[in-house]
């Protein structure tokens, strides 16, 4: 698929308030009591080290992760980063930029994607950290299924942030400085490209059509609209939101991809493209 590269992380944002920076990962999978095997989902908020979320799901797939999201920001609302490894379902190692569903839906919602160097956990930290101690507390010994498991991780997620002063936070715990988003979830905006030629959406095959021709971009976009301008004859500049992602021509009918425009910070003006309410 066009632009696959290796993954090599993006710039990190210091996340110094609440809901700056949210941090997720997939703890290890470990072996429940019958056999099957439990995919714990965290989320932790940066700056207030609060736990928002622990979730005992059965993969790493993307449907189960979103749904978990879609809770979690009805919840607590938006942040403006989330940051991640370059695992799934956060990243597609053969995808357009490393970019998975998922990543796209956070875009779409106007959350920027952080993702830490490979082999950099130390990148993430605080969130490491407290990894070590959800695994020594909650699931040793585990529990006999998803259900009783689940409990085990919202009894440790109430105590950990209700209960446990951390040194790092004056000897407060996180709940005492936390404090939901301003920035509500109220599903995805429209897109618009009020400064390009033309809107186009991605093929479920990950193709856009133009001139009776098909232009590979990625399967991972399917179903966005994108933004194309004409720069010159027969060549074209795509965009996604306010991303530039790269150009291609109508002979080649490839996109050759741009610098990874994704991180903290957006290589390109927003004006370049308009979400509706």
């Amino acid at each position: 698929m066009v632009g696959c590269s290796t993954a090599r992380g993006t710039p990190l944002s210091q996340g110094l308030a609440p809901n700056d920076l949210w941090c997720a990962d997939f703890k290890g999978e470990f072996k429940l009591g019958n056999g099957r095997y439990c995919f714990p989902l965290t989320v932790s908020d940066h700056a207030a080290r609060l736990l928002l979320m622990c979730e005992a799901l059965d993969s790493t797939r993307e449907d189960p992760a979103i749904t978990a999201f879609e809770r979690l920001f009805h919840e607590r609302g938006l942040p403006l980063a989330i940051r991640s490894d370059n695992g799934v379902p956060f990243a597609s190692p053969n995808a357009l930029f490393n970019l998975s569903r998922l990543s796209v839906w956070w875009l779409r919602l106007g959350i920027a994607i952080e993702r830490i160097k490979p082999g950099h956990p130390q990148q993430n930290g605080r969130h490491e950290r407290m990894h070590l101690t959800l695994k020594k507390e909650a699931t040793r010994p585990p529990g006999f299924n998803s259900l009783q498991q689940q409990e085990r991780f919202d009894a440790f997620v109430h105590e950990f942030n209700t209960e446990r002063p951390h040194e790092a936070l004056g000897m407060k715990c996180p709940a005492e400085l936390y404090t939901a988003s301003a920035r509500t979830y109220a599903g995805l905006p429209d897109l618009s490209y009020p400064f390009h030629d033309r809107d186009v959406v991605v093929t479920a095959c990950g193709r856009l059509c133009l001139h009776r021709k098909k232009i590979n971009i990625s399967t991972v976009l399917a179903g966005q609209k994108l933004g194309i301008k004409e720069i010159d004859e027969g060549i074209w500049l795509v965009s996604f939101m306010h991303y530039d992602l790269g150009y291609f021509d109508l002979e080649q009918k490839t996109l050759q991809p741009l610098d990874n425009p994704f991180g903290p910070k957006p290589a390109t003006d927003i004006s370049a493209a308009t979400a509706m309410p």
